[in-house]
């Protein structure tokens, strides 16, 4: 394992920092979306049964509803607090996009730089490359282009299903929303 990070040369450190930002960033999203954080049972009961309602600052459902006691009588204000709580949910989102693109770019940058380092060095004597700079540059392009790939993947996957999340959140928000009095955020 050591040896094929030894491998990918000096863009083994960038692609390690996209890693452990993906990471952190796919694990803290997982965690702020979790369905207590954002729409907790009892609220949404509350809700939907028109009871007593009152907002909690533990949730973003129960945020808005305190919002909305405050702000009874302007629709236009609820509703845009509404979407500032759905923009916070897709909060860090973005830096894995870019994680996403960069990654897989910083791959082939690696994969180019090992093959100019492999046809770089071709001997004018014999037409042969040196077979020790050989090994490095195809070493370090397949081993670049697999690390940027490896960590791009990952991204991809979890930022659909995050995205997913706080689409069907957004949606189930707006839908408590209209329960409450209020339509269109």
């Amino acid at each position: 394992m050591i040896d094929i990070l030894k491998d990918a040369g000096i863009f083994v450190y960038p692609l390690t920092v996209c890693s452990l930002l993906g990471g952190f960033i796919i694990f803290e999203r997982l965690f702020s979306l979790r369905r207590g954080a954002i729409l907790p049972t009892y609220l949404v009961e509350n809700v939907v049964s028109a009871k007593d309602l009152k907002g909690d600052r533990h949730s973003s459902l129960g945020r808005i509803i305190d919002y909305w006691h405050q702000h009874k009588k302007d629709d236009g204000a609820v509703k845009a607090y509404a979407r500032l709580e759905v923009n916070r949910m897709e909060r860090g989102l973005v830096f894995l996009e870019i994680i996403i693109g960069a990654a897989p770019l910083l791959g082939l940058l690696g994969t180019v730089t090992g093959l100019v380092t492999v046809f770089g060095n071709v001997s004018a004597d014999t037409g042969l490359p040196d077979p020790a700079a050989f090994t490095q540059g195809i070493a370090l392009a397949l081993t670049t282009t697999v690390i940027g790939l490896a960590v791009a993947i990952p991204c991809l996957i979890a930022n659909g299903y995050l995205q997913r999340r706080v689409e069907t959140y957004a949606v189930q928000m707006e839908s408590l929303l209209e329960q409450m009095g209020l339509k269109d955020i």
